[in-house]
């Protein structure tokens, strides 16, 4: 933290905000301008396939080549021209000749072989290899006779001659196998014109093939002679209405007549530089005129609240771009319900607002009532943190808004379907559980890594059994019990003025918690009737024992991880006051010369206190022990006893920067008057108990 009592100091806090503001206004402008798919028009990114989001309309009369319907065309041209195939392939005929000329030759070998048995003909003919030849035509070849065996094999190459001299391809063949006995002689019977049939088809072939090279040459050359196409518009004529579906030449046409572009321009970019500008000045008026938010004056906070900032804004740009479910799924209420619990809900909010805006810039319609009131809802919810219920609840809030909201705005359109509407629900679904997920293990994580005092962690070091307020216990009951006097005066008060109460009390209680290491030294942990005013020691040791309590303190803080804002209520609960009684005792010693003394060894260290916290913490000390000592019986005894204290704090400037107002001091007074009537009222002078009386001797009562 920032020592606001010095001017140096001040104005190094205020040079790092200026700078910081700065760098963050130029890092949210690139997160617009520069990052992946920002680069747009100055209407929103469409692409083909997208959902125009309002209607587009010629603003001129324009004629222009479209390259979308030219290509189309051309690519039709292209489609159009079928396979181009050789011609028939003498070649091909001339071998299909030969397999069948050597077919019959085999077979006409087999008949005449007087060596083989009739079985051996048959398995003979049976294992031909280019025919497969069915066991009743193996038969009637056996039975011809060798006159009509040498007719019917003659008819067969005729058949297969007239056959291969037409063109064949690929998908003819079965076709043209099937138109086989049409070509058979009619003075042959039906048995023997089978025959033929069977013995010519399987040699039918393909004799024209598909050419590739030349289907090519001919599609390319029916692409070429394509005219370009021309589209053309009259001004005022629709291009597009909201909510259709936008088609390639509808894009083209909107890029072509400047209705859309794919670059930024220079209109594009001042109107960025201008939003950028208008939520920075928004910020810093909030800012500024909030000024008792604690957080301002620490710089490691302000860093740490930027950082969050970009990285989630960032991330968003990146994320919405070309995608359909996961802008919803995008956790981006999670920086505002971040920053909310790390340092309240005002930066929450303000944070969320700024975040929300700059994130859906530029995109779908409804994505800026999505980010806004699902992330403020959350806020909202979550409030001051101190439950991991709260967490819970505000994921729910969250979800629950961003349901409404694409009701309210994406669903109503009706472009969609029950599939994709339960697409969105589950993205809005998840939104709200990876909000609450990233708000609660990154408050814990910054909370931890940074020291600072969260409202689940305040809760937790402030349980009775934290290791150190059970070592504060045991060693320094009687500071231990009047520093939980001071913390109920410090939250009442605290309450009272709109500061924070938590953070009040859990300081009240380690306030004077270094006074545990030396505790016999301090009048509220000795013995009744045996009590040390240490009147025999010189003043400047009992000064310096009693200052070393702050910084003792401060170390027991560092060693037990406690938050820094603990620190802080140590060394600002007596500010840079002296140890009042000591000093008298060493005037008195010096016979009233002040120059003898060096005022500066009964002087606490400091600082002054810098939050409202402390301050409150400064009274209630102050106000406990001097009602501890004195005994007021009556409120207006209370109210003078509480108002000289603040005097006399004031006396010595040591509320000079914690920005209390005379409203907060007088709710103050009021609020520690209440307080401590209820522990120092008067109680009824109870008569000093007697010794009971003798017992009297038992009496028999005789029955009747």
């Amino acid at each position: 933290m920032i020592d606001l009592n010095a001017p140096r100091s001040s104005a190094r806090l205020n040079t790092f905000r200026i700078i910081l503001l700065v760098v963050v206004a130029a890092a949210s402008f690139s997160a617009l301008a520069l990052l992946p798919d920002a680069l747009r028009p100055d209407a929103s990114p469409l692409h083909a396939g997208d959902i125009s989001p309002r209607d587009y309309v010629a603003p001129s009369d324009a004629s222009f080549e479209s390259a979308v319907l030219t290509e189309r065309k051309r690519q039709a041209a292209y489609d159009s021209v079928p396979p181009v195939f050789t011609p028939p392939d003498p070649s091909i005929s001339r071998q299909q000749m030969g397999k069948l000329r050597d077919t019959l030759d085999s077979i006409t070998l087999t008949r005449a072989d007087v060596n083989t048995t009739t079985d051996q003909k048959r398995a003979r003919l049976a294992s031909l290899p280019d025919i497969e030849l069915s066991a009743e035509t193996i038969e009637v070849i056996l039975a011809l006779s060798d006159d009509r065996w040498a007719a019917l094999r003659g008819e067969s190459l005729n058949v297969l001659e007239r056959v291969l001299r037409g063109v064949i391809r690929d998908s003819d063949v079965e076709t043209v196998r099937r138109s086989v006995p049409s070509l058979v002689s009619f003075s042959l019977s039906e048995s023997q014109a089978a025959l033929v049939s069977e013995l010519v088809r399987p040699f039918v072939t393909a004799n024209s093939l598909h050419s590739p090279e030349l289907t090519e040459s001919a599609r390319v050359a029916a692409r070429d002679a394509v005219e370009p196409v021309m589209a053309s518009y009259k001004a005022g004529e629709t291009i597009v209405r909201a909510g259709g579906r936008l088609t390639e030449e509808q894009v083209e046409a909107l890029q072509e007549l400047g209705l859309i572009r794919s670059t930024s321009q220079p209109l594009d970019l001042l109107g960025k530089g201008a939003l950028t500008l208008m939520l920075v000045a928004f910020t810093t008026l909030y800012f500024y005129r909030r000024k008792r938010l604690g957080f301002l004056y620490e710089p490691r906070s302000l860093f740490v609240i930027a950082v969050l900032f970009l990285v989630f804004l960032a991330g968003a740009r990146l994320a919405i771009p070309d995608n359909v479910l996961l802008p919803y799924l995008y956790p981006l209420p999670a920086v505002g319900m971040l920053l909310a619990a790390l340092y309240g809900v005002e930066v929450g909010i303000v944070v969320s607002i700024v975040t929300s805006i700059l994130a859906a810039y530029g995109f779908n319609s409804d994505l800026l009532p999505y980010y806004l009131f699902t992330s403020l809802s959350g806020v909202l919810a979550l409030g001051p943190a101190r439950r991991f219920w709260y967490y819970i609840w505000a994921g729910a809030a969250v979800t629950g808004a961003g349901i409404l909201v694409l009701m309210a705005f994406r669903i109503s359109v009706g472009d969609l379907d029950w599939l994709g509407i339960a697409q969105l629900f589950l993205a809005a679904t998840g939104n709200g559980f990876l909000s609450a997920a990233f708000a609660l293990l990154g408050q814990y994580f910054l909370a931890q890594s940074l020291g600072l005092a969260t409202a689940l962690h305040l809760l937790e070091i402030s349980r009775p059994d934290h290791p150190l307020l059970q070592f504060f216990l045991r060693n320094a009951p009687g500071t231990y019990q009047h520093s939980l006097q001071v913390a109920n005066l410090a939250e009442q008060a605290a309450e009272a003025i709109g500061a924070d109460q938590l953070l009040a009390r859990v300081g009240a209680l380690f306030h004077d918690v270094g006074k545990a290491k030396n505790a016999a030294f301090f009048i509220e942990n000795q013995a009744p009737g045996h009590m040390d005013t240490h009147q025999d020691m010189d003043p400047e040791e009992v000064a310096s024992t009693i200052i070393r309590h702050v910084t003792d303190g401060v170390a027991l803080a560092r060693k037990h991880r406690l938050p820094r804002r603990m620190a802080d209520f140590m060394l600002e609960h007596h500010g840079t006051m002296l140890t009042r009684y000591q000093y008298n005792q060493a005037l008195e010693n010096a016979n009233g010369d002040a120059e003898q003394i060096d005022i500066e060894k009964f002087r606490y260290p400091g600082p002054r206190p810098r939050s409202r916290e402390t301050a409150i913490l400064m009274l209630a000390d102050g106000a406990e022990a001097r009602a501890r000592a004195k005994s007021p019986q009556t409120d207006d005894e209370m109210r003078v006893l509480v108002r000289g204290v603040i005097e006399q704090v004031q006396k010595e400037g040591q509320l000079d920067h914690t920005m209390l107002t005379l409203r907060d001091l007088n709710a103050i007074v009021e609020s520690f008057v209440a307080t401590l009537r209820g522990t120092y009222h008067p109680r009824i002078q109870y008569p000093a108990a007697e010794p009971p009386p003798a017992a009297s001797p038992i009496t028999t009562i005789p029955r009747k």
